[in-house]
């Protein structure tokens, strides 16, 4: 019996471990992104520096160009007061100077332009490193979840045998969400920021080239990949632990996550019939999981162009339903979506509630789920 008691022990501390890596590894992304941020508020120092000296120059070119022009129209005048040498001369240099004017207003505008440019996208990495933040946060808060909630699960389950099992799955279910979760934060968030910082080197290119419209194409290109990273950041805290379920309720927590797949899936429809009264803790965790799991399952893996919700509240039972148009699948070949089932029946034991999954093959699913109120 303590042999497998310490195996559980360790199944669950390497579980844990796991969820403490993915930490690690947005707090990496953040410690990167902020690394960038100095490097570029060095060089926007300089270029300030930079703006501040050729303005200056600017200054004294422009006056010895109005002197000279003066000048040029004094001769001009008085042309035959005056020698064909000194005549040229005079000319030429009015002429050089007006050149080298032009030349340092040219310059002053690519530095004025690239200092602009930089500022803006500090103020975009600073956001991308306070959502990070945010999420390294998130995790935390999951990682004292976890230690609570297996500790109840430890104390509550006796017999050695079930521990491991029970152990075994959810480590498994982990693995699969630190795979998830790494690989939202590589193919997106990490990716796009790898690309803004490709992008915004040829925005420099380009403007050192002098090609000003090719640059404001790509920064309008940057500016679009920064809203989409922020999307993907947002998306990936909300999937951790939406906040309003504990400070809004159930409900109101279904109506702002789908809001949030408006990009993914566009025809999400929700209807619902409740009593103005909060849920326990347990009930409304788990409900939000369970919808959102169909859902996911319905655009992820069905392709399903409509999704309807419904959620009906009384003082006996709670009532929810999902059902889609899309691919569906036969009852007797769940091997892809096993685990999500599997884990989905066992919510609704916990409540001891009630779940059936009706699905066909070029039909479409509906998941049923009713659980009482205790």
């Amino acid at each position: 019996m303590e042999a497998k008691d310490r195996t559980l022990d360790y199944i669950i501390e390497e579980m844990i471990d796991t969820v403490k890596n993915s930490q690690d590894e947005v707090f990496e992304i953040a410690e990167d992104s902020r690394k960038e941020y100095e490097n570029m508020h060095k060089e926007l120092l300089v270029l300030k520096e930079q703006v501040t000296s050729v303005i200056a120059e600017s200054d004294q070119l422009e006056y010895k160009a109005r002197v000279a022009r003066k000048k040029l129209s004094d001769v001009s005048e008085n042309f035959q007061l005056y020698a064909e040498d000194k005549v040229r001369e005079v000319y030429e240099t009015a002429h050089r100077l007006q050149t080298e004017l032009l030349v340092k207003r040219d310059k002053e505008k690519i530095l004025r332009d690239r200092r602009d440019e930089i500022e803006l996208r500090l103020k975009s990495i600073e956001q991308m490193v306070e959502r990070a933040e945010s999420l390294v946060g998130k995790i935390s808060i999951v990682l004292n979840y976890l230690n609570e909630d297996f500790k109840q699960v430890s104390d509550l389950i006796h017999d050695a045998h079930e521990k491991q099992q029970f152990g075994l799955k959810i480590i498994e279910a982990q693995e699969e969400e630190r795979r998830r979760l790494s690989r939202e934060m590589h193919d997106g968030p990490a990716q796009m920021l790898a690309n803004i910082m490709l992008r915004s080197e040829i925005v420099d290119r380009t403007y050192k080239k002098g090609d000003i419209d090719s640059a404001v194409k790509e920064m309008r290109n940057v500016r679009m990949m920064i809203r989409e990273s922020l999307y993907e950041v947002r998306r990936i805290i909300y999937d951790l632990r939406p906040m309003a379920l504990d400070d809004l309720g159930l409900i109101p927590t279904i109506k702002k996550y789908i809001t949030t797949l408006e990009d993914q899936h566009s025809n999400i429809k929700f209807t619902y019939q409740s009593q103005d009264k909060r849920l326990d803790n347990q009930y409304e965790v788990a409900l939000f999981r369970l919808i959102q799991e169909s859902i996911q399952n319905a655009i992820k893996h069905a392709n399903a162009s409509s999704i309807n919700v419904y959620v009906e509240i009384t003082d006996e039972k709670v009532m929810a339903t999902i059902t889609d148009n899309g691919s569906g699948f036969e009852q007797g070949d769940k091997k892809d979506k096993s685990f999500g089932i599997i884990g989905m029946h066992e919510r609704v034991d916990i409540l001891d509630g009630d779940i059936q999954i009706t699905s066909k093959e070029g039909i479409g699913t509906k998941v049923w789920i009713e659980i009482p109120i205790a």
